[in-house]
Protein backbone atom coordinates (compact mmCIF):
# COMPACT_ATOMS: atom_id res chain seq x y z
CA UNK A 1 0.00 0.00 0.00
CA UNK A 2 1.07 3.40 -0.92
CA UNK A 3 0.53 6.59 0.43
CA UNK A 4 -0.43 9.97 -0.98
CA UNK A 5 -1.80 13.02 0.66
CA UNK A 6 -4.39 15.31 0.32
CA UNK A 7 -3.89 19.19 0.83
CA UNK A 8 -7.34 20.70 0.56
CA UNK A 9 -5.87 24.53 0.04
CA UNK A 10 -7.74 26.45 3.19
CA UNK A 11 -6.30 28.82 5.05
CA UNK A 12 -7.36 29.12 8.63
CA UNK A 13 -10.48 31.40 9.49
CA UNK A 14 -8.84 34.74 10.39
CA UNK A 15 -5.36 34.09 9.77
CA UNK A 16 -3.40 35.96 6.65
CA UNK A 17 -5.10 34.72 3.64
CA UNK A 18 -1.44 35.58 1.81
CA UNK A 19 0.15 32.79 3.91
CA UNK A 20 -1.69 30.06 2.16
CA UNK A 21 1.24 28.84 0.36
CA UNK A 22 3.53 29.08 3.04
CA UNK A 23 1.39 26.25 4.59
CA UNK A 24 0.71 24.46 1.85
CA UNK A 25 4.20 24.22 1.07
CA UNK A 26 5.43 23.32 4.46
CA UNK A 27 2.30 20.84 4.33
CA UNK A 28 3.82 19.41 1.17
CA UNK A 29 7.51 19.21 2.70
CA UNK A 30 6.46 17.21 5.87
CA UNK A 31 4.00 14.66 3.50
CA UNK A 32 7.19 13.63 1.59
CA UNK A 33 9.48 13.81 4.83
CA UNK A 34 6.96 11.55 5.96
CA UNK A 35 6.55 8.58 3.44
CA UNK A 36 4.03 9.73 1.77
CA UNK A 37 4.39 9.00 -2.33
CA UNK A 38 2.02 11.42 -3.69
CA UNK A 39 0.81 14.83 -2.69
CA UNK A 40 -2.47 16.46 -4.88
CA UNK A 41 -4.50 19.67 -4.62
CA UNK A 42 -7.98 20.01 -5.24
CA UNK A 43 -8.83 21.75 -8.93
CA UNK A 44 -11.28 24.01 -7.96
CA UNK A 45 -11.60 27.74 -8.36
CA UNK A 46 -13.67 28.20 -5.23
CA UNK A 47 -14.12 26.24 -1.64
CA UNK A 48 -15.85 23.69 -1.69
CA UNK A 49 -19.01 23.96 0.82
CA UNK A 50 -18.73 20.36 1.84
CA UNK A 51 -14.91 21.28 3.44
CA UNK A 52 -14.98 24.93 4.16
CA UNK A 53 -16.86 28.52 3.38
CA UNK A 54 -17.32 29.06 -0.35
CA UNK A 55 -15.61 32.21 0.46
CA UNK A 56 -12.41 31.38 1.70
CA UNK A 57 -8.72 32.01 -0.09
CA UNK A 58 -8.52 29.01 -2.53
CA UNK A 59 -5.32 28.70 -4.89
CA UNK A 60 -5.77 27.86 -7.82
CA UNK A 61 -3.57 24.13 -7.76
CA UNK A 62 -1.52 24.32 -11.13
CA UNK A 63 0.13 27.00 -10.68
CA UNK A 64 0.98 25.78 -6.92
CA UNK A 65 1.97 22.34 -7.88
CA UNK A 66 4.57 24.25 -10.05
CA UNK A 67 5.70 26.07 -7.36
CA UNK A 68 5.72 22.92 -5.10
CA UNK A 69 7.56 21.46 -7.92
CA UNK A 70 10.79 23.89 -7.54
CA UNK A 71 10.73 22.80 -3.73
CA UNK A 72 10.07 18.97 -3.58
CA UNK A 73 12.41 16.45 -4.58
CA UNK A 74 10.52 13.03 -4.28
CA UNK A 75 7.04 12.84 -3.62
CA UNK A 76 4.67 12.99 -6.65
CA UNK A 77 2.73 15.56 -7.85
CA UNK A 78 -0.76 16.36 -8.77
CA UNK A 79 -4.65 17.11 -8.77
CA UNK A 80 -7.51 15.74 -7.13
CA UNK A 81 -9.02 16.30 -9.89
CA UNK A 82 -9.00 18.78 -12.70
CA UNK A 83 -12.26 19.39 -14.44
CA UNK A 84 -12.18 19.17 -18.45
CA UNK A 85 -14.15 21.90 -18.49
CA UNK A 86 -11.79 24.66 -16.57
CA UNK A 87 -8.95 24.58 -19.80
CA UNK A 88 -8.79 23.95 -22.95
CA UNK A 89 -7.10 20.22 -22.77
CA UNK A 90 -4.72 21.64 -25.07
CA UNK A 91 -3.73 24.30 -22.68
CA UNK A 92 -3.81 22.30 -19.87
CA UNK A 93 -1.10 19.67 -21.38
CA UNK A 94 1.02 22.50 -21.96
CA UNK A 95 0.80 23.50 -17.95
CA UNK A 96 1.32 20.10 -16.38
CA UNK A 97 4.27 19.17 -19.18
CA UNK A 98 5.46 22.60 -17.30
CA UNK A 99 4.90 21.25 -13.91
CA UNK A 100 6.86 17.65 -15.00
CA UNK A 101 9.38 19.27 -16.16
CA UNK A 102 9.79 21.37 -13.21
CA UNK A 103 9.35 18.59 -10.76
CA UNK A 104 11.91 16.35 -13.23
CA UNK A 105 9.07 13.83 -13.85
CA UNK A 106 6.88 14.19 -11.10
CA UNK A 107 3.81 15.66 -12.35
CA UNK A 108 -0.20 13.57 -12.09
CA UNK A 109 -2.59 14.62 -13.86
CA UNK A 110 -5.89 13.82 -12.27
CA UNK A 111 -8.89 15.03 -14.44
CA UNK A 112 -12.77 13.91 -14.64
CA UNK A 113 -15.78 15.55 -16.37
CA UNK A 114 -16.78 18.35 -13.28
CA UNK A 115 -19.81 18.80 -11.56
CA UNK A 116 -19.70 21.74 -9.28
CA UNK A 117 -22.30 23.88 -11.40
CA UNK A 118 -21.91 26.90 -8.74
CA UNK A 119 -18.09 26.91 -9.69
CA UNK A 120 -18.66 26.69 -13.60
CA UNK A 121 -21.39 29.92 -13.24
CA UNK A 122 -19.69 32.21 -11.12
CA UNK A 123 -16.60 31.73 -13.72
CA UNK A 124 -18.35 32.42 -16.53
CA UNK A 125 -18.18 28.53 -17.71
CA UNK A 126 -21.00 26.92 -19.81
CA UNK A 127 -22.12 24.22 -17.58
CA UNK A 128 -23.57 21.08 -19.44
CA UNK A 129 -26.65 19.80 -17.78
CA UNK A 130 -26.14 16.19 -18.80
CA UNK A 131 -23.13 14.22 -16.95
CA UNK A 132 -23.29 12.28 -20.42
CA UNK A 133 -21.98 15.24 -21.91
CA UNK A 134 -19.36 16.41 -19.59
CA UNK A 135 -17.99 12.41 -19.75
CA UNK A 136 -18.05 12.50 -23.53
CA UNK A 137 -15.81 15.88 -22.75
CA UNK A 138 -13.48 14.31 -20.98
CA UNK A 139 -13.31 11.28 -23.14
CA UNK A 140 -11.89 14.05 -26.04
CA UNK A 141 -10.17 15.90 -23.73
CA UNK A 142 -7.68 13.46 -23.03
CA UNK A 143 -7.45 12.33 -26.33
CA UNK A 144 -6.35 16.13 -27.08
CA UNK A 145 -3.68 15.63 -24.05
CA UNK A 146 -2.23 12.56 -25.03
CA UNK A 147 -1.89 14.08 -28.72
CA UNK A 148 -0.38 17.00 -27.23
CA UNK A 149 2.49 15.17 -25.16
CA UNK A 150 3.69 12.41 -27.87
CA UNK A 151 2.85 13.78 -31.19
CA UNK A 152 5.61 16.42 -33.04
CA UNK A 153 2.46 18.02 -34.13
CA UNK A 154 -1.34 16.96 -32.56
CA UNK A 155 -3.99 17.25 -34.71
CA UNK A 156 -7.45 16.64 -33.78
CA UNK A 157 -11.61 17.33 -34.37
CA UNK A 158 -13.66 15.94 -32.29
CA UNK A 159 -17.15 17.12 -31.49
CA UNK A 160 -16.21 19.38 -28.24
CA UNK A 161 -12.39 20.39 -28.87
CA UNK A 162 -9.85 20.86 -31.80
CA UNK A 163 -6.74 21.46 -32.60
CA UNK A 164 -4.78 21.44 -35.41
CA UNK A 165 -1.17 20.91 -36.06
CA UNK A 166 -0.44 21.83 -32.53
CA UNK A 167 3.22 22.10 -31.10
CA UNK A 168 4.42 21.22 -27.83
CA UNK A 169 7.56 21.60 -26.60
CA UNK A 170 9.15 20.89 -24.79
CA UNK A 171 7.32 17.08 -23.98
CA UNK A 172 6.98 16.16 -20.76
CA UNK A 173 9.85 14.23 -18.81
CA UNK A 174 7.52 11.33 -18.16
CA UNK A 175 7.28 8.53 -21.08
CA UNK A 176 5.50 7.93 -22.93
CA UNK A 177 3.71 10.74 -20.85
CA UNK A 178 2.47 11.61 -17.38
CA UNK A 179 0.20 9.49 -15.52
CA UNK A 180 -3.75 10.11 -16.26
CA UNK A 181 -5.65 9.53 -12.96
CA UNK A 182 -9.28 9.48 -13.92
CA UNK A 183 -11.55 10.56 -10.90
CA UNK A 184 -15.18 9.14 -10.62
CA UNK A 185 -16.77 6.30 -10.39
CA UNK A 186 -19.82 6.11 -12.82
CA UNK A 187 -20.50 2.47 -13.84
CA UNK A 188 -21.86 2.78 -17.78
CA UNK A 189 -19.98 5.99 -18.46
CA UNK A 190 -16.89 6.80 -16.37
CA UNK A 191 -15.25 3.60 -15.96
CA UNK A 192 -15.45 3.04 -19.35
CA UNK A 193 -13.52 5.97 -20.15
CA UNK A 194 -11.28 4.70 -17.38
CA UNK A 195 -10.43 1.69 -18.94
CA UNK A 196 -9.53 3.14 -22.28
CA UNK A 197 -7.90 5.96 -20.89
CA UNK A 198 -6.58 6.02 -17.62
CA UNK A 199 -3.26 5.27 -16.11
CA UNK A 200 -4.04 5.59 -12.78
CA UNK A 201 -8.56 5.74 -11.11
CA UNK A 202 -9.47 7.23 -7.93
CA UNK A 203 -12.64 6.35 -6.41
CA UNK A 204 -14.72 6.85 -3.05
CA UNK A 205 -16.05 4.39 -0.60
CA UNK A 206 -16.16 1.66 1.76
CA UNK A 207 -14.34 -1.43 0.76
CA UNK A 208 -17.07 -3.30 -0.74
CA UNK A 209 -17.68 -0.47 -2.80
CA UNK A 210 -14.50 -0.42 -4.09
CA UNK A 211 -13.93 -4.21 -5.04
CA UNK A 212 -17.24 -3.55 -6.98
CA UNK A 213 -16.12 -0.95 -8.88
CA UNK A 214 -12.69 -2.96 -9.65
CA UNK A 215 -14.76 -5.45 -11.09
CA UNK A 216 -17.12 -3.15 -13.27
CA UNK A 217 -13.76 -1.35 -14.50
CA UNK A 218 -12.11 -5.02 -15.45
CA UNK A 219 -15.05 -5.60 -17.50
CA UNK A 220 -14.64 -2.52 -19.33
CA UNK A 221 -11.25 -3.09 -20.10
CA UNK A 222 -12.41 -6.56 -21.11
CA UNK A 223 -14.19 -4.67 -23.87
CA UNK A 224 -11.31 -2.49 -25.07
CA UNK A 225 -8.77 -5.52 -25.03
CA UNK A 226 -6.73 -4.11 -21.90
CA UNK A 227 -5.12 -5.83 -19.11
CA UNK A 228 -7.04 -4.51 -15.80
CA UNK A 229 -3.86 -4.85 -13.56
CA UNK A 230 -2.28 -1.65 -15.71
CA UNK A 231 -4.45 0.83 -14.60
CA UNK A 232 -3.01 1.52 -10.59
CA UNK A 233 -6.29 2.06 -8.13
CA UNK A 234 -6.15 4.70 -5.75
CA UNK A 235 -8.83 5.62 -2.94
CA UNK A 236 -9.81 8.96 -1.16
CA UNK A 237 -10.29 9.66 2.35
CA UNK A 238 -10.53 11.50 5.75
CA UNK A 239 -7.83 10.34 8.11
CA UNK A 240 -8.33 11.17 11.94
CA UNK A 241 -5.85 9.62 14.57
CA UNK A 242 -5.45 9.95 18.25
CA UNK A 243 -3.37 7.88 20.21
CA UNK A 244 -6.34 6.32 22.02
CA UNK A 245 -10.05 6.33 20.45
CA UNK A 246 -11.69 9.19 22.87
CA UNK A 247 -8.93 11.37 21.59
CA UNK A 248 -10.19 11.12 17.96
CA UNK A 249 -14.05 11.51 19.24
CA UNK A 250 -12.78 15.09 21.06
CA UNK A 251 -11.08 15.99 17.57
CA UNK A 252 -14.22 15.26 15.99
CA UNK A 253 -16.11 17.84 18.28
CA UNK A 254 -13.29 20.22 18.39
CA UNK A 255 -13.53 19.92 14.30
CA UNK A 256 -17.05 20.03 13.51
CA UNK A 257 -16.83 16.74 11.92
CA UNK A 258 -20.24 15.01 13.47
CA UNK A 259 -20.40 11.50 12.72
CA UNK A 260 -20.05 11.20 8.91
CA UNK A 261 -18.31 8.26 8.54
CA UNK A 262 -14.19 8.33 7.71
CA UNK A 263 -10.58 7.00 8.59
CA UNK A 264 -10.31 7.65 12.36
CA UNK A 265 -9.72 5.86 15.48
CA UNK A 266 -6.17 4.96 17.11
CA UNK A 267 -3.43 3.53 15.18
CA UNK A 268 -4.47 -0.03 14.84
CA UNK A 269 -7.95 0.80 14.12
CA UNK A 270 -6.78 3.09 11.35
CA UNK A 271 -4.24 0.47 9.77
CA UNK A 272 -6.77 -2.30 9.81
CA UNK A 273 -9.11 0.26 7.81
CA UNK A 274 -6.66 0.73 5.55
CA UNK A 275 -6.00 -3.22 5.30
CA UNK A 276 -9.54 -3.57 3.94
CA UNK A 277 -9.23 -1.34 1.35
CA UNK A 278 -5.71 -2.84 0.25
CA UNK A 279 -7.70 -6.46 1.03
CA UNK A 280 -9.81 -5.55 -2.09
CA UNK A 281 -7.48 -3.96 -4.23
CA UNK A 282 -6.60 -0.53 -3.37
CA UNK A 283 -2.77 0.12 -4.28
CA UNK A 284 -2.76 3.75 -2.84
CA UNK A 285 -4.49 5.30 -0.26
CA UNK A 286 -4.82 9.17 -0.52
CA UNK A 287 -5.36 10.97 2.93
CA UNK A 288 -7.03 14.20 3.66
CA UNK A 289 -6.06 14.89 7.16
CA UNK A 290 -8.58 17.79 8.57
CA UNK A 291 -7.72 21.01 9.11
CA UNK A 292 -4.03 19.04 8.43
CA UNK A 293 -3.92 17.57 12.44
CA UNK A 294 -0.37 17.74 13.31
CA UNK A 295 -1.00 14.54 15.46
CA UNK A 296 -2.69 12.55 12.94
CA UNK A 297 0.30 13.37 10.46
CA UNK A 298 2.97 12.57 12.75
CA UNK A 299 1.15 9.44 13.47
CA UNK A 300 1.09 8.46 9.97
CA UNK A 301 4.54 8.58 9.41
CA UNK A 302 5.79 7.32 12.34
CA UNK A 303 3.45 4.40 12.71
CA UNK A 304 0.66 3.94 9.87
CA UNK A 305 2.78 3.92 7.08
CA UNK A 306 5.94 1.80 8.19
CA UNK A 307 2.83 -0.29 8.77
CA UNK A 308 2.63 -1.31 4.97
Amino acid sequence: MLFGYQNPSFTWPGSDPHAIFERTRAAALKAEASGFVSFWLMDHLIQLPMVGAIDEPFLESWTTLAALAAVTSRIRLGTMVSSVGYRNPALLAKMVAGVDIISGGRAILGIGAGWFQTEYHQYGYEFPEQPAVRIRQLDEGIQVIKAMWTQPRATFAGKYFQVKDAILEPKPVQKPHPPILVGGGGEQLTLKVAAKQANMVNWFGPPEVVKHKLEVLARHCDTVGRDVSEIHITKLDTVLLGRQEKDVQQKRIKLHLGDRPFLAGAVQQVIDQIAAFQAVGVQEIILNIPRNDPETLDLLGSEVIPAF
